[in-house]
């Protein structure tokens, strides 16, 4: 069995998010989708909000959970038994940033294989950061969020 996590803060979860993991599925028999934790970052949302924002995004998807864990994320993929960790690269700053992750990951155990998918052009622009700003400007940000969820 294909087990994937996708790891991130997703404060909020976006649609770029979304289609990654649906996009996924078609590559692993299950995705994670894991909620790190950072005491240094200051988030908008709760850990729990986070949680149930993921698990109403794909509640019609049975091999698709949402946990959340401390620590290492390569750590953290070895002990719930994860094969690969998912990672969306929506343009250059990203590969350059997710491939240095990737190779010290590699490094720490190289039984864990990184999986890049790149984001679909009409999502590219799409980021965490930018729809908080219009959630905190009160902006509408739900052509930037899953169906599911109403900010």
């Amino acid at each position: 069995m294909k087990k994937a996590i996708f790891p991130g803060s997703f404060d909020p979860i976006t649609k770029g998010h979304e289609a990654l993991v649906i996009r996924a599925l078609e590559l692993f028999d299950e995705v994670v989708v894991a909620i790190g934790t950072n005491a240094a970052k200051k988030y908008m949302f709760t850990l729990d909000e986070r949680i149930q924002h993921i698990k109403q995004t794909f509640k019609d998807y049975k091999n698709v959970s949402v946990v959340s864990y401390e620590g290492l994320t390569i750590e953290f993929c070895k002990s719930i038994n994860a094969q690969f960790m998912l990672r969306g690269l929506r343009n250059s700053s990203d590969f350059t940033f997710e491939k240095s992750i990737s190779q010290v990951n590699r490094q720490l155990n190289n039984t864990i294989e990184t999986v890049f998918l790149i984001t679909s052009p009409e999502l590219s622009a799409i980021n965490s950061s930018i729809v908080r700003d219009i959630i905190i400007n009160k902006g509408d940000a739900s052509q930037f969020l899953p169906e599911n969820i109403n900010l």
